[in-house]
């Protein structure tokens, strides 16, 4: 896959009786190294003149989400593993829960694909089941 790719991040909450679905396209680097692929973008956020910067690792079984600037974080994604982290926005902060279940990722000549099944808690609390979907593409070959 090309260096330069189209960063599509797609996030599914299903909470009791309600759902919710995020989609976001981003301009983005891929590479890879030590059988870990790696996914960069920056992120800019209404009303904030620092853009987040995002990295997101993907191998068999783990991914990895750790956002810097305005907004932090460190998501990992493990099958199997239960995992805390603070997501910290300029107005405060949370405790975030996450237990993955299945982590999947297929990497081709110009598409990588990976999903991350999860429960979320916040702050102690029952939030929700979700997904995450992340799909890189080179740009030549972009496609929604």
């Amino acid at each position: 896959m090309t260096k330069d790719v189209m960063v599509t991040i797609s996030g599914f909450h299903v909470e009791e009786e309600e759902s919710d679905t995020i989609e976001m396209v981003h301009i983005g680097q891929y590479f890879e190294r030590n059988d870990t692929q790696y996914l960069l973008y920056d992120e800019q956020l209404e009303g904030m003149s620092e853009p987040v910067k995002n990295r997101i690792k993907i191998r068999k079984g783990k991914m990895e989400l750790q956002k810097r600037g305005p907004v932090t974080t460190n998501m990992v994604f493990e099958e199997g593993k239960r995992e805390s982290s603070t997501y910290a926005i300029p107005y405060g902060s949370f405790l975030m829960e996450t237990y993955t279940k299945k982590v999947e990722f297929h990497l081709e000549e110009d598409c990588l694909k990976a999903k991350a099944f999860y429960e979320l808690n916040i702050n102690g609390v029952r939030y929700a089941k979700c997904e995450v979907r992340i799909k890189a593409q080179s740009k030549k070959t972009f496609q929604l």
